[in-house]
Order: structure tokens, then C-alpha cells, then sequence
């Protein structure tokens, strides 16, 4: 058997991401969520405390821009809501509002059926060797990024 290209598992990656931020889009759009409000409400609800959303973009490894854009939305429709930040005036922390713990416990609720659906007839050892090897490139990733970010001493 030939050595595997990283480079094609990398594309298939990103194709599967892509088609499961569309199934999921569809899994919760009754709720009015998409992928992109129930990952940001999910870094909200498993916060240790109140969060920021500089603290939410660095959980999640994304641009604050892009979490602003979607905490807006959600705040839009009434499913966050940000309360005042005694440390930081411009900074609220944000919480899920009631209508967004409701809306966030159902598209939970609907979580493992559908992951349960998607993985009939995969091996559980598949799915562990697959878990695992997912793990490896986020922090593979994480590293890269942390030593891109890091001062050079030349």
C-alpha cells in the first residue's frame, strides 16, 4: 500500500466540514440557528464564567470579528444577551438568553440521534482511531499557530 497523502486527507476534511455545517444548518433552522449560532451559544453555555467575546473567539480559535458578527445576530434574535462588564465598558459579557437556552437544549436533544444516524455500521474502533487522529491535527494546528504567533529570537 502506498504512503497516504496528508494533503487529500486535509481536502476531505474540509469537505466533510463543509457538508456538516450544512446538515447542521438544516438539523436546527426550525429553532432559527445555524452551525455557526449553536457552536457560538455552545462556547457560551459551557463557559467556566462570565465571557467576553475575545474570550469566546479565543475558545473557539476564531477572528473576534467573526464571533462579533454572529453574537450580534443572536442578540438579534433575542437568543443572547450581553450584560455589563464591570471590568471592561465596551466588552459585555455575553450569556444565553432563556429563549436561547431553550432553542440551545433542543438542537442538543437532536445532537446524538442524528451523530448515531451518520455513524450506522462504523466500527467503534474506526470512530476511536478516527477521534484520535482528528485530536492530533488540532493540536498539531494549535502548535503551529501558537509558534507562527511567537517572536523569532534571530
Amino acid at each position: 500500500m502506498a504512503n497516504p497523502d496528508p494533503t487529500r486527507l486535509l481536502i476531505e476534511i474540509g469537505r466533510l466540514h463543509d457538508r456538516l455545517n450544512g446538515a447542521t444548518d438544516a438539523l436546527v433552522a426550525d429553532l432559527g440557528m445555524t452551525s455557526a449560532r449553536w457552536q457560538v451559544m455552545g462556547a457560551v453555555a459551557t463557559a467556566t464564567g462570565p465571557c467576553t467575546v475575545s474570550d469566546l473567539a479565543r475558545r473557539m480559535g476564531l477572528a473576534r470579528q467573526s464571533v462579533q458578527r454572529v453574537v450580534n445576530d443572536l442578540a438579534d434574535r433575542g437568543l443572547i444577551s450581553m450584560v455589563r462588564n464591570p471590568g471592561h465598558a465596551r466588552a459585555p459579557h455575553i450569556r444565553l438568553a432563556p429563549k436561547g437556552e431553550i432553542a440551545f437544549a433542543e438542537a442538543n436533544g437532536r445532537r446524538q440521534p442524528w451523530a448515531e444516524s451518520l455513524t450506522t455500521g462504523l466500527d467503534e474502533a474506526a470512530i476511536h482511531e478516527a477521534l484520535q487522529v482528528l485530536k492530533a491535527l488540532n493540536r498539531a494546528l494549535v502548535s503551529s499557530a501558537s509558534e507562527a504567533s511567537s517572536p523569532r529570537s534571530d
